[in-house]
């Protein structure tokens, strides 16, 4: 078997740490220390594509975070075929492909996978379900994770890597027909901890035997596919203000709010020079200087929102209201509306104020005192940074900076909008609900091939479909029918029994109660122009309705009332209801079935499953016959002469013709008229006629001989069709 064989194990964090941390020491993180160095730490942007490059990063991911993965080995696409159709009829062959596939994730362990995204479509939901067919296994990354199976049943065991501290995925036999039948470009909801995500966690893994004071600021999720640690602090400090320095030589990264706990130190007096230096324009040995208003006005967070499956989002301080720019910090961390409204005000705040020097001179400089260091000083209050300083001839200068405590670091849930997206439904694959049955001729086509159809649904929205069978009657041979597709017929069944009713009126006093199969599945009004248009045709049990109104009771069930009775020749089915048949609505959502395939109906039966299904779902054609039947004449009579004869008539109905037109003859839809009356008891008539004419004329001398027998007085009319005798028509002679 081809195979594609890739490696993609490279990490987002490269290089020894201690280079890093030097970088960090003793200076603050934090975008002003920065200054305008280029940064290439991890930036949010629009959900990544999946890729089979060599050499490509994996990130670390942390919390949950949605991310696409790199293809690390892959089988060519496999083909099936499947022939339909059987012995002396035309066969057909449908083509369908599947694949087997890995994709790498990360280079740090992973607790498990969530959903998982095809093209932007849902193909894993929440409850671990696959959409289409497949497997997919997980492989969370750890160092003494196995080979996969498949894998070393394709590669062989002496040449497959287990791909250790690397969370992949396997996808084995996927179905691609949804996807152009090709492997699609996939994105994961990745759960690295689940525990959460908080800040101290991000810089722990990043730098580890930092001193970190509990930063527990949290984040739904956050990835790191790029850059050193420092650019990667500075992204976060970016949204969140950290503030480093070195304690006894040991790298103390914290909130920049929360730096002065421990209490920051206290300079001494500054040392004046008394000489009219310009770095000491009061004579005291310090300046303070309030720097011009920034350009920057207002403050944006661009983020991933969980609640809209990760896509991009942006949220706005309200900063200054005057003419500015406006600053967007990309955070690729995924966290809520609220928190990123919060983050943004808060970086609005610190942006859009002027920023507070001091140039402070001190005769001696110590532990306290570096670069990087938070101090107080007594010519002032609060907190300031010290940038750097300059050694000179009568001291040390300090240039520091200002901390603009109490800005926030986006701890605080603010009221905002997120926006709405229009989400994947995400719903368990559902069992299969399956009805079959023979319909009466509706005038299309010759009326010699049965009309076989089948009503196939499924409980929830989550149903995609079923393959069909045509089963024999011993059940050995099943025979390959078209797929439903994925739109569900209405089914239900019979929560009341209809009651009886004349199939000459309009039914306005019974109802009849029914249960769909799910409870998203609705039905709607009719006029009485609409029935006759043949709105709202429905198949209850054997007898086919119409109905006016359809009244929601909730919890899938539904009453029906304003009914046509007996449509299409179904009038004999009118008194035979009861609790619990089946209920389908006839529009085109039922599935067409070919009987070529299907044989006699009288003795197969259809089957179903889809991937809801734990067993195929089996029915036996309801009606089987009744397309090829004719229909029961109607409007019988009897006379009887002076002379004692009897003279029976009737009229006659034709299969194909739903409507009576006035004055109009329908047409015959049979090879030649021809009916069969007999006299007694149904089942064993004690006389039987066959006539070519709607009218049997019966003389004295037979009108008393059939009197004299002891059989019912009744006579049973048929019509004659190619394939069938039609039910009976029943005339009672009088006492």
């Amino acid at each position: 078997m081809a195979t594609l064989l890739l490696t993609a194990a490279g990490t987002a964090i490269g290089g020894p740490l201690g280079g890093a941390i030097g970088a960090l020491a003793g200076r603050q993180i934090d975008a002003a220390i920065i200054g305008t160095r280029q940064i290439e730490g991890p930036r949010l942007k629009d959900l990544a594509v999946q890729t089979s490059s060599y050499g490509s990063p994996l990130p670390l991911h942390f919390g949950t975070m949605r991310a696409a993965g790199s293809v690390i080995w892959a089988t060519d696409l496999q083909e099936h075929a499947t022939r339909e159709g059987s012995k002396g009829r035309p066969t057909a062959t449908r083509y369908s492909y599947t694949a087997s596939f890995a994709v790498a994730l990360a280079s740090r362990p992973v607790s498990g996978i969530g959903r998982v995204w095809a093209d932007g479509n849902l193909l894993r939901g929440a409850a671990g379900d696959l959409k289409v067919g497949g497997t997919m296994r997980i492989h969370a990354g750890h160092g003494d994770q196995p080979v996969d199976p498949l894998i070393a049943q394709a590669e062989g065991i002496d040449r497959c890597p287990a791909f250790r501290h690397t969370a992949y995925v396997v996808f084995e036999d996927l179905e691609l027909a949804d996807f152009s039948n090709r492997i699609p470009s996939l994105t994961f909801e990745v759960m690295a901890d689940s525990d959460g995500c908080t800040m101290t966690r991000i810089i722990t893994a990043l730098l580890p035997g930092t001193l970190n004071a509990a930063i527990d600021t949290t984040l739904s999720g956050f990835s790191v596919d790029q850059g050193t640690c420092g650019d990667i602090l500075a992204t976060l400090s970016d949204a969140i203000p950290l503030a480093c320095v070195t304690r006894d030589g040991i790298l103390d990264i914290r909130l920049a709010d929360a730096i002065g706990d421990p209490p920051a130190p206290l300079l001494p007096e500054p040392a004046a020079t008394g000489d009219g230096s310009p770095d000491d324009t009061n004579g005291d040995g310090w300046t303070h200087r309030r720097e011009p208003l920034p350009t920057v006005r207002q403050c944006g967070v661009r983020y991933y929102d969980p609640a809209r499956d990760y896509q991009p989002g942006l949220q706005r301080g309200i900063g200054r209201s005057e003419a500015g720019t406006l600053a967007v910090i990309e955070l690729p961390a995924a966290i809520d509306a609220a928190q990123a409204r919060s983050l943004a005000e808060a970086a609005s705040q610190r942006v859009s104020r002027p920023r507070d020097t001091m140039r402070y001179r001190v005769n001696e400089i110590g532990p306290a005192t570096t670069p990087g260091a938070i101090v107080r000083v007594p010519v002032a209050t609060g907190l300031w940074r010290i940038e750097q300083w300059e050694w000179q001839q009568d001291g040390v200068m300090l240039d520091l900076v200002a901390l603009r405590m109490g800005a926030g670091t986006g701890s605080g849930a603010m009221a905002t909008d997120p926006g709405r997206s229009l989400g994947a439904i995400d719903l368990p694959a559902a069992p299969t609900r399956l009805v079959a049955f023979e319909l009466p001729w509706d005038g299309i086509g010759d009326g010699n091939t049965p009309a076989l159809f089948a009503g196939v649904s499924g409980t929830n929205a989550g149903w995609r479909g079923a393959a069909l069978f045509a089963a024999t009657a011993t059940g050995n041979a099943m025979r390959p029918l078209a797929g439903s597709g994925r739109q569900r017929a209405i089914v239900g069944r019979g929560e009341s029994a209809l009651p009886p009713a004349s199939p000459l009126l309009v039914d306005r006093r019974s109802t009849v109660d029914v249960r769909l199969a799910a409870a998203d599945l609705a039905l709607a009004d009719a006029t009485l122009a609409g029935l006759l248009d043949g709105a709202n045709r429905a198949l209850i049990g054997a007898e086919i309705v119409q109905f006016m109104h359809a009244e929601a009771l909730g919890g899938a069930l539904w009453r029906l009332s304003g009914l046509l009775r007996g449509r299409g020749g179904s009038e004999w089915a009118i008194d035979t209801h009861a609790v619990g048949e089946d209920f389908v609505l006839l529009d085109d959502r039922i599935i067409t079935l070919d009987p070529r395939i299907v044989g006699d109906a009288t003795s197969a039966s259809i089957a179903a499953i889809g991937s809801g299904d734990e067993a195929a779902v089996s029915a036996p054609i309801a009606g089987a016959g009744t397309t090829c039947r004719p229909l029961a004449p109607v409007h019988g009579a009897v006379r009887q002469s002076g002379t004692g004869g009897i003279t029976l008539t009737w009229v006659r109905r034709a299969r194909g013709a739903w409507g009576w037109p006035e004055t109009v003859d329908v047409p015959l839809n049979e090879d030649e008229e021809r009916w069969t009356i007999s006299y007694g008891d149904a089942a064993t008539p004690a006389v039987r006629w066959e006539t070519g004419v709607a009218m049997l004329d019966l003389s004295t001398a037979q009108a008393e001989s059939l009197l004299a027998t002891d059989a019912p007085r009744q006579f049973h009319i048929r019509q004659s069709g190619r394939a069938s005798l039609s039910r009976p028509l029943t005339i009672f002679l009088p006492d």
